[in-house]
């Protein structure tokens, strides 16, 4: 099992990014998707999630209208679309994938996002 993200860099204020998660070794269409991040010295939040069934939900307040999730299961990724980046951004960025049970839960390995002029 494999989950790779991709698409973090340095990026000045009011840019955009798009990151991607790529998945393999397991049924992906089956599973919720999520991501979070991580700011230095922060507690692991979640961004955003969408279900196996397409549904999107949006977490916390500050990145509602500027940040997008998605997924192609045809390509096995689910996508982050950052627009309106602020330096508060800046994080590293995981994708986690859980099946519908709740019971089994796949991490990938991060990738950085840095907001700054």
């Amino acid at each position: 099992v494999q989950l790779v993200e991709s698409g973090g860099g340095l990026v000045q204020p009011g840019g955009s990014l798009r990151l991607s998660c790529a998945a393999s070794g397991f049924t992906f269409s089956r599973y919720h998707m999520s991501w979070y991040r991580q700011a230095p010295g922060k507690e692991r939040e979640l961004v955003a999630t969408i279900t196996s069934a397409g549904a999107t939900i949006n977490y916390p307040d500050s990145v509602k209208g500027r940040f997008t999730i998605s997924r192609d299961n045809a390509k096995n990724t689910v996508y982050l679309q950052m627009n309106s980046l602020k330096p508060e951004d800046t994080a590293v960025y995981y994708c986690k994938a859980r099946d519908s049970y709740g019971s089994t839960t796949y991490w990938g390995q991060g990738t950085q996002v840095t907001v700054s002029s």
